[in-house]
């Protein structure tokens, strides 16, 4: 199990556009590894999912999506707070078809839009019933499941709002619900995962979550630096790659050897992309050690410049799995 040996719930967040939801893949088919039943799971209605493991659109129905190395299964589902609902009309009122017919005249749209925490209560409800799930002999249906959650500006909120439901509700089935969904999201069974790149805004907002969660009292998992660039250039090039320091005669003489253009212009152009180069080499290192002061286990994931394709995904766990993530 790696670094997560006993969790449970996955929760995968970060900055958009940082690749919260390749990263959330990866790791789903890393878990499953070695004859795991893992699920994945979209709450943005964005089918983020099904796209990057290139297959039909996934419902609130649970289906099988990939298979993982050495035996296991990937499952995936989008949880729509609409269904969310359905069931749970079913599971405390036992309305059945009656809690369909609320939806007819827009009980549900009209529910969520006046109290729009109530939508995060029925997503974290939904995960909540997929990690507690047992077969007839006992066993847990799932070994892990993975959320592919909102961005890290609301993740603590979206997290923590059965909270202020044990507040509102404080008995009956709805309060028993809550509670127990709480004392997962705060417990070892729990791990929220932070996806950033190595870039200012990024990074800010990863150490901000990492300080909201841990008031909260909320479990932080790994950090996972996506989309890494190894440098060109060992570190003294590097150093005078941005003070343009490099030598102009051999970036010359290497051109030629290469059969291409050696001219002043060319040569001006290379000394303008090292510099470039070499600035992002130093962000790149400060924003590591902004990182590090966190203090939480880090994995690093290489740039794939022409997008993720399924074959990308599973190296991607791969290189997770040899991390620790799994």
């Amino acid at each position: 199990m790696g670094d997560w040996e006993g969790v449970r719930l996955h929760v995968v967040t970060g900055k958009g556009g940082t690749g919260k939801t390749t990263v959330a893949g990866a790791l789903a088919i890393a878990l499953a590894a070695d004859g795991g039943r893992v699920l994945v799971a979209e709450v943005e209605e964005r089918q983020g999912l099904a796209q990057l493991f290139d297959v039909a659109p996934l419902t609130y129905d649970e289906k099988r999506i990939a298979a993982a190395p050495r035996g296991g299964d990937v499952f995936g589902s989008a949880i729509d707070p609409r269904e969310a609902m359905h069931e749970y009309f079913e599971m405390f009122y036992r309305l059945g078809r009656a809690g369909r017919a609320l939806d007819k005249v827009g009980f549900v749209d009209f529910a969520t839009t006046i109290a729009p925490g109530l939508r995060d209560v029925l997503v974290t409800g939904k995960t909540y019933e997929a990690t507690r799930r047992r077969t007839s002999s006992g066993e847990p249906v799932y070994d892990a499941v993975v959320l592919d959650a909102p961005p890290t500006g609301r993740i603590t909120r979206f997290l923590d709002v059965n909270t202020s439901v044990t507040s509102l509700a404080r008995v009956g089935p709805i309060n028993r619900q809550a509670r127990a969904i709480t004392e997962l999201v705060h417990s070892p069974r729990t791990a929220v995962h932070i996806v950033t790149l190595l870039e200012d805004m990024p990074v800010q907002e990863t150490a901000d979550a990492v300080a909201e969660l841990r008031s909260a009292e909320i479990p932080v998992g790994a950090i996972v630096v996506n989309q890494m660039r190894r440098p060109h250039l060992r570190s003294r090039e590097l150093t005078a790659a941005r003070r343009r320091r490099l030598d102009r005669e051999t970036i010359a003489k290497g051109l030629q050897v290469a059969g291409l253009p050696n001219n002043d212009g060319v040569v001006e152009v290379l000394m303008d992309n090292a510099a470039a180069h070499a600035e992002r080499a130093a962000l790149e290192r400060s924003q590591r050690s902004v990182l590090k002061e966190l203090d939480r286990p880090t994995y690093e994931l290489p740039h794939y410049p022409d997008g993720i394709d399924p074959t990308a995904l599973y190296e991607l766990a791969d290189v997770l799995a040899d991390q620790g993530a799994a």
